[in-house]
């Protein structure tokens, strides 16, 4: 997963019919700033009022558990869990969705494969300087509700196992279990198309809902059969437009989420009670802040470095800007091991330990670009410009200040000093490479 926020390179443009108020739409999305998040533009108001998308703005509204709908004062976005579910798919953090209607259009088939494919034609782009929302499970959370149950636990990114019950000899049971990433939803989960039973369809039609639906854009599911031409695209396609859904819903989060979410027959007004109650849980319960936004004492540092005594030559981490810069520091006592032979009468820490301790200090810097910082080692694999300008002696404090010069994928080069008292005692080149364990 990128560290960076992200938002769309360029604009792009898709258009069509709601599905359930039947109203010709277009819907055009747009790159937006860092920390905007996902908000929809009301472009056939005047005002143009805008409509972030949270958990505070989800509207109860009729047949809540066939969509998702957002409001803010007197206006609404209806069924917007299709196109939450591609931005949140292809971890697209920001962007500003222009609507001229009240409903987003329907993709032509009924998946999100035509959001996905204009969003990618688009392209995604990094924020640079900005660190991604993460929102982790910590310990678990459950709602039981509608007659769903929906749990979520720890869990390196972000899993979903679904299980569909229906009373109906076609769709019957579904199950799937997979790691959500942009490459398996692009290719297992948007392409999987919304469906209702032909039974439900009468019912949906006097609350005046559907009206945009077809038998191109949905798959209608009666006793016996599929009433639809086209074939299934994969055995298990209901379960898969249930995952599609529940992804739109979980971006409500305004972060990525890492967890495992495990339902049970969920719909859109279970997932939003499990949503919410993520939120009251990690409001009440905060998680382990980001690395960048603490000072590391100790036994931060043993957490996340393999070494230790007499190998463990860093006591505290001061500042840290993600892929940019770190600043650590090392009390050296005369009760240091190495002491003892230098030099006997005249204690000098070896040069190679203060470059060793400054590799430490900067390989701690490199955790942030990775989600599981325990799953990975650092390895040094070169030093350049190396140089003792004074030594270093017992009741020194060694401050390590390391600034990155280079960064391509897990390799990079950093620029570090030790200072001492404010003076530089050594100075060098260090290139560095992630590995995993």
């Amino acid at each position: 997963m990128n560290r960076c926020q992200t938002t769309l390179r360029e604009p792009a443009a898709y258009s069509g019919i709601g599905l359930h108020l039947g109203k010709e739409t277009t819907i055009r999305f747009m790159p937006a700033p860092a920390d905007t998040g996902i908000v929809f533009v009301r472009t056939d108001v005047e005002s143009r009022p805008r409509i972030l998308v949270c958990p505070e703005n989800v509207r109860q509204v009729e047949e809540q558990s066939r969509r998702t709908t957002l409001g803010e004062d007197y206006y609404e976005v209806h069924t917007v869990e299709h196109v939450l579910s591609a931005l949140y798919g292809l971890e697209i953090d920001n962007a500003l969705i222009e609507l001229d209607s009240d409903e987003p259009p329907e993709p032509a088939d009924g998946s999100v494969r035509s959001y996905v494919d204009v969003l990618m034609k688009a392209g995604r782009i990094e924020l640079e300087g900005t660190t991604r929302r993460i929102l982790r499970i910590e310990k678990p959370v459950s709602v039981d509700a509608f007659g769903a149950t929906i749990t979520a636990v720890p869990y390196t990114g972000l899993r979903i196992s679904f299980t569909i019950d229906y009373d109906n000899p076609v769709l019957g049971t579904q199950y799937i279990s997979l790691d959500v990433t942009p490459e398996v939803f692009v290719s297992d989960i948007a392409p999987a198309r919304t469906f209702c039973l032909y039974r439900d369809v009468q019912h949906l039609i006097e609350k005046n809902l559907i009206k945009g639906g077809t038998l191109e854009n949905a798959i209608v599911v009666g006793e016996e059969g599929i009433l639809n031409d086209e074939p299934l695209r994969f055995p298990d396609e209901f379960v898969r437009h249930k995952v599609l859904d529940l992804i739109g819903d979980l971006s409500l989060l305004g972060a990525r989420l890492q967890g495992h979410v495990i339902s049970a027959k969920s719909g859109h007004a279970s997932n939003v009670k499990l949503v919410d109650r993520i939120r009251e849980t990690h409001r009440s319960t905060p998680g382990t802040p980001p690395l960048s936004e603490k000072v590391w004492d100790i036994q931060d540092i043993m957490n996340l470095l393999p070494h230790r005594y007499p190998f463990l030559l860093v006591d505290r981490i001061l500042e840290v800007e993600p892929d940019r810069r770190i600043v650590g520091l090392k009390n050296v006592s005369i009760n240091e091991p190495f002491f003892t032979g230098h030099f006997p009468g005249s204690p000098i820490m070896p040069g190679v330990l203060v470059v060793e301790a400054m590799g430490q200090v900067g390989g701690l810097m490199l955790f942030n670009s990775v989600d599981v910082p325990t799953d990975w080692l650092v390895y040094f694999t070169g030093l350049d410009k190396v140089r003792f300008r004074n030594p270093v002696r017992p009741g020194d404090q060694v401050i390590f200040e390391l600034e990155m010069l280079q960064r391509r994928g897990p390799v990079c080069r950093m620029q570090g000093t030790a200072k001492v008292d404010g003076k530089i005692v050594v100075e060098a080149q260090l290139m560095a490479m992630l590995v995993k364990k």
